[in-house]
């Protein structure tokens, strides 16, 4: 089922998340939902809280852009209660980012380009792997919306007050998309 994703100004974008059990209902059916939404919306991730659930989970797929970026090849995977540790053996790299929660805008972000990951996947087996490149920064962008963080809190207060009237106008609901979403209530 396609979900709606919750837009930029919305509380749950900046509500704390809690870690889930196996036991959480519907927890695949939610997965598969998640999944269809994300690919719906052309994005290569998707967390909870965009879906307007407060919970550690994301599912990420960057395999669509493993032709400019080869460490994103076969990048499908399932991310519960994930812990991020960011390796700074790199200098930080600036790239634009967008986020399916703030349609229309993109941003140059720094990001380093090296972490490592404890997660779940979505049978609850435990992994650990190190990331590199474009795949590191798409799961940091990810992660950042597990504590609370959207990627514009990562701009200059200069290029953030210059997109502050598209900012308002997402938050207000007045943005269109190919895809459904949920603006914050008035």
């Amino acid at each position: 089922m396609l979900l709606p994703i919750y837009l930029y100004g919305h509380p749950v974008l900046r509500a704390e998340t809690e870690e889930i059990t196996p036991d959480y209902p519907d927890l695949q059916k939610l997965i598969a939902d998640m999944w269809e939404t994300m690919y719906n919306s052309e994005g290569v991730g998707l967390a909870a809280p965009q879906i307007g659930k407060s919970i550690r989970l994301i599912v990420i797929d960057g395999s669509v852009l493993a032709d400019e970026f080869p460490e994103c090849k076969d990048s499908k995977m399932v991310l519960i209660n994930p812990e991020l540790d960011v390796i700074e053996d790199m200098e930080p790299v600036s790239r634009a980012e967008g986020c399916l929660s703030i349609p229309g805008v993109s941003e140059n972000v720094k990001r380093v380009e090296h972490v490592r990951l404890n997660w779940l996947d979505e049978n609850f087996v435990e992994h650990e792997k190190d990331f590199f490149g474009f795949l590191a920064r798409i799961i940091q962008h990810e992660c950042d919306h597990l504590e609370q963080t959207v990627y514009t809190d990562h701009i200059s207060p200069i290029r953030k007050q210059l997109i502050r009237s598209k900012l308002n106008n997402i938050s207000k609901g007045k943005v269109r998309c190919d895809y459904r979403t949920k603006a914050p209530s008035k």
